[in-house]
């Protein structure tokens, strides 16, 4: 058996190095992508699957949006106790999932947990752990937050997997929330936002997606609610004062740079002009207590 596991990896590797060369992507870049949707699929054959909600950059993927940046982390919200030694459990049982044979393995062994506050979208509990594809080595991330309320409600989504292999069947995060929870970063952090990865995931959607205007305001309110935030009726980070700051300027720009994104403005003020044009109008409506009614028609405008 150990001979056809090494076959299995060593076929898969080069399966992944043939993807690679097809799409133009790092190689690593896609090896981060399969450990992570691999694991993701030992989720989701887990006791724990209903546990946990899939949110951040690998939504994206399952909404199929081009152009969305890289990840290395997998982010989810978790309905389960909220300890950094519950959490570090769970993922040991998730690494110990018996699947069909696909490459890859996590080491349990690895787990390291703690609590994580700073610079996140909340407070939650962060895991690190290994994984492997035969020698090659991957580092996995998971950021657990908890007590968010998703609107509408999660429903359970394939994940699109890289090679011909089961998709994890997982619930997932709604637009709206996932919406909602980056504007209240942007309000709450005001001129101290350094998170450009917000500012760009908004003004992707909003270019990509139709939302009903008050199903996106009912999220935008309860997670403001939630998370006890107040709203204003200009945020600063959709003024023109945030976007001509040179500080925020850099950041938009090295952020670009990063993720090697070429299809968007460098131009922060473009970006953040846009996205004012689609939450300003909601921002107004809560400030003033005001029903919201319009719907969105991608990219825009809003309309009765």
């Amino acid at each position: 058996m150990k001979g056809g596991y090494k076959n299995i990896t060593a076929s898969l590797r080069q399966r992944l190095l043939n993807k690679a060369r097809e799409t133009g992507r790092p190689f690593n870049e896609l090896l981060q992508y399969f450990a992570m949707e691999r694991f993701l699929y030992r989720l989701s054959k887990s006791p724990y699957a209903s546990d946990f909600v899939l949110k951040g950059a690998l939504m994206l993927t399952v909404w199929e949006a081009p152009l969305s940046r890289p990840t290395m982390d997998i982010d989810l919200l978790g309905q389960i106790d909220n300890s950094v030694e519950a959490i570090a459990g769970v993922t040991r049982a998730i690494c110990r999932q018996k699947v069909d044979p696909d490459g890859i393995s996590f080491d349990e062994d690895s787990i390291e947990g703690e609590r994580i506050t700073e610079d996140a979208d909340y407070e939650g509990v962060r895991i690190r752990f290994r994984g492997s594809l035969g020698t090659a080595q991957v580092a996995m991330q998971l950021d657990v937050g908890f007590g968010d309320v998703v609107v509408p409600e999660p429903e359970f989504t394939e994940y699109p997997t890289i090679l011909d292999l089961p998709n994890p069947k997982l619930r997932g995060y709604s637009r709206e929330s996932t919406i909602a929870e980056k504007f209240e970063a942007m309000v709450k952090l005001g001129i101290l936002n350094s998170r450009m990865k917000d500012f760009f995931d908004i003004w992707l959607m909003l270019r990509q997606y139709d939302f009903e205007g008050p199903k996106l305001a009912t999220a935008i309110v309860k997670t403001f609610s939630v998370r006890r935030t107040d709203i204003t009726t200009e945020p600063i980070a959709l003024t023109s004062s945030f976007a001509e700051d040179p500080a925020k300027d850099a950041q938009w720009r090295a952020f670009i740079r990063k993720n090697r994104l070429t299809n968007v403005s460098p131009d922060l003020g473009e970006v953040i002009k846009a996205i004012a044009a689609f939450l300003g109008p909601i921002a107004k409506s809560m400030a003033a207590g005001k029903p919201f009614k319009a719907n969105w028609s991608a990219p825009g405008p809003w309309s009765e």
